[in-house]
């Protein structure tokens, strides 16, 4: 009896091994797929490195673009040839995540599951760029540079290395910090940088939490903001940023941490609300290259780090402050402005769908265009 039960056991086993095996190889999984995969396939197939990596990974999770994803993107007029090879790559390993992850494992909680982007050219993170996952009902969505949304079509072909979703909008790399806030909207806050000198600086920093405030921040203490100094701007700025610990609204905890200025803030959280001081987190996880934004409705003053978080209203942080007469918002005049065809101002509020899928083909026309030639003629 007993060795009739471990045969079975072992039968079982076999049998669940078999069909392990079973699964098809990737090459052949796209190509089941080939009437909504069919262009991914071929850019896969017409770059050996990624190829050849895919084919040797087990335990991971690949976010494939449908082919109106990718057509669309190649359509689009910011497409153009890239003298850089190790683009495509890289755009095609931020689809690819480290990990198998089934749909059913994404909740509504935010998760940041690294990829296997690990290119220091295009991320300083450590561990690897990121993407956010979520659940909002039945949708599973999958989260890239300026809160940019793919949400997946179909879920869970498997194959022998892992997985498979089909998403219907291409992920976009994440972009350096001064680069999304300029396609954010956030001119207040480029301007401010620009004036003080710290773009390189901040770009530059390996992982990052910054605290941006909005337009409406700086446009609150426009009477004071004027007249300050670059040194001592630069020293606010700092205050918004801290260094050594990407902070995803997902991993933050209450308590006082210090930044770049030397200066410590405070951080409360209160039935999911997030307050840094007395400025309340508007819109959560912005990817940026090296990190994290987390935009704010206020400007924090390190004179005033003892300002104590209040989620249910914004403490100011500069007494006396004003804004203009005029409505001037400050500094917005030393910003750059935003491409046309890939400004994406963020919303508050939302950490959904930011911006129309037009928008994700024209930024990232530029990383698609080493491809255009292998897939045009589809």
């Amino acid at each position: 009896m007993k060795t009739q039960s471990l045969l079975s056991l072992a039968l079982s086993a076999l049998a669940l091994a078999q069909q392990d095996d079973n699964k098809p190889s990737l090459t052949d999984a796209l190509s089941s797929k080939s009437d909504t995969l069919s262009l991914l396939g071929e850019l896969i197939s017409n770059n050996t490195e990624v190829l050849e990596a895919l084919q040797g990974a087990t335990d991971i999770t690949i976010l494939a673009p449908d082919n109106d994803a990718i057509s669309e993107l190649l359509k689009s007029s910011a497409v153009t040839e890239s003298k850089d090879s190790g683009l495509v790559p890289a755009l095609l390993s931020y689809h690819v995540l480290n990990g198998t992850y089934m749909a059913a494992d994404v909740k509504e909680t935010p998760a940041f599951i690294p990829t296997l982007l690990g290119n220091a050219k295009y991320e300083n993170v450590t561990g690897g760029q990121v993407v956010e996952a979520v659940t909002d009902g039945e949708t599973v969505s999958f989260y890239s540079a300026l809160k940019m949304a793919a949400n997946v079509t179909e879920a869970d072909i498997e194959f022998e290395g892992g997985v498979i979703h089909i998403i219907n909008s291409v992920l976009q790399i994440p972009q350096s910090a001064t680069k999304t806030a300029v396609e954010g909207g956030l001119s207040a806050l480029v301007g401010a940088v620009t004036e003080a000198d710290l773009g390189s600086t901040l770009d530059g920093l390996e992982d990052i939490t910054i605290f941006a405030p909005n337009n409406d921040a700086f446009a609150a203490i426009a009477s004071v903001v004027g007249e300050l100094s670059a040194e001592d701007l630069a020293g606010i700025l700092q205050y918004h940023v801290i260094q050594g610990t990407v902070a995803y609204s997902s991993g933050l905890e209450g308590g006082k941490v210090e930044t770049v200025s030397g200066e410590e803030v405070n951080i409360s959280i209160d039935d999911g609300n997030v307050s840094v001081n007395g400025a309340k987190v508007v819109i959560p996880d912005i990817l940026i290259a090296n990190g994290v934004v987390h935009v704010i409705d206020g400007v924090l003053n390190p004179d005033n780090s003892s300002d104590e978080p209040n989620p249910s209203t914004t403490t100011p942080a500069f007494t006396g402050a004003s804004t203009m007469s005029d409505g001037m918002v400050p500094f917005t005049s030393a910003a750059p402005s935003p491409t046309e065809s890939s400004a994406t101002e963020l919303k508050t509020g939302t950490s959904q769908q930011a911006a129309p899928r037009a928008t994700a083909a024209a930024a990232m026309g530029v990383l698609l265009g080493g491809a255009a030639s292998v897939v045009n003629g589809f």
